[in-house]
């Protein structure tokens, strides 16, 4: 596979927000209070749902792996973009952009996966209680795990591949913070429709399926949900789900904005602002909102942090 061709620049300048002098230190401070509360907030869910023996269920093994995701995908874009706007330094080697292509790329397809397994799961446990432990067993919950991973890495490889190979004819400024589909195809000088055809074929299997078996089995969640008497069935109930339900709102419509459209309708700078908010700040407002809006976890935490910081047992 080459990953590059004749017209590929040795390195990339990344302009960003070059062109608003003023945004840069603020949007310096908005990206390291982020990362800080995105590497805190999902490395406390991970050492909590590993140390607490009640949160050894499929709910908090596919919510450990949503953790350590959002932790590599922020990792991916954020310091670099850091030492580009503290350093006053926009350009990227050529074999970083590419590196930060297929990483990105992987991470957030295996994302919209897991996503929907998790929203598989709750079905499960809300809809077929009794069959909860039979279906959702070790195993099964490993290998979808590993399907969603595997499937994520290999989408961002034929993905990447396409789009690296068009021909860019030493265009080499990205108007954008990082290497991206969308914003790498712009630098093309070749008709990129047929690529982009193919691109969108990639990102309907990616981001259209998956939301709308999540939103398939909220439909039979919530049916079962309301069929429920006790109010504090209820109310348990759709707390949990409807944690999940807001992550995969924030995620899914920011994403698919960015990859269901052609890149040449997408507005540069609101494309600029969608990529920050779903690979930023909305791994950052995962662990949040998974913490504060889970009783269990909330318990957990009580339970555990004691343990880390002032050695109790």
């Amino acid at each position: 596979m080459n990953w590059a061709n004749e017209s590929s620049p040795k390195e990339f300048t990344l302009l960003g927000f070059s062109d608003r002098a003023w945004l840069q230190m603020p949007l310096f401070v908005v990206l390291l209070i982020s990362y800080t509360i995105t590497i805190f907030g999902n490395v406390s869910i991970m050492m909590v749902c590993i140390l607490d023996p009640k949160l050894h269920t499929p709910m908090y093994f596919f919510l450990t792996n949503l953790s350590i995701l959002d932790l590599c995908y922020t990792t991916t874009t954020v310091p670099h973009m850091l030492v580009n706007i503290g350093y006053n330094k926009k350009t990227i080697s050529y074999a970083g952009c590419v590196a930060q292509l297929i990483i990105f790329l992987a991470l957030g397809a295996t994302e919209c996966l897991l996503l929907a397994v998790m929203s598989f799961d709750r079905y499960v446990a809300v809809c077929r209680p009794l069959h909860y432990v039979v279906i959702m067993n070790y195993w099964f919950c490993l290998r979808m795990a590993a399907f969603s991973w595997f499937t994520g890495f290999s989408n961002s490889v034929l993905q990447s591949s396409l789009t690296l190979n068009m021909p860019r004819c030493g265009h080499q400024e990205v108007d954008h913070f990082f290497c991206e589909v969308p914003v790498l195809l712009k630098l093309s000088c070749a008709d990129t429709k047929p690529i982009e055809a193919e691109l969108f074929f990639f990102s309907v299997l990616i981001l259209l399926i998956p939301v709308t078996l999540i939103l398939i089995s909220y439909g039979f969640i919530a049916q079962a949900v309301l069929k429920i008497r006790s109010a504090e069935g209820r109310r348990k109930a759709f707390g949990t789900c409807g944690s999940h339900m807001v992550v995969v709102s924030l995620f899914y419509g920011t994403a698919i904005y960015m990859y269901l459209q052609p890149p040449s309708s997408t507005s540069k700078d609101w494309g600029k602002m969608v990529s920050l908010f779903y690979g930023i700040i909305t791994p950052m407002l995962n662990p949040l909102i998974y913490s504060l809006r889970n009783k269990d976890m909330k318990e957990a935490f009580k339970r555990v942090m004691p343990r880390i910081f002032f050695c109790k047992k």
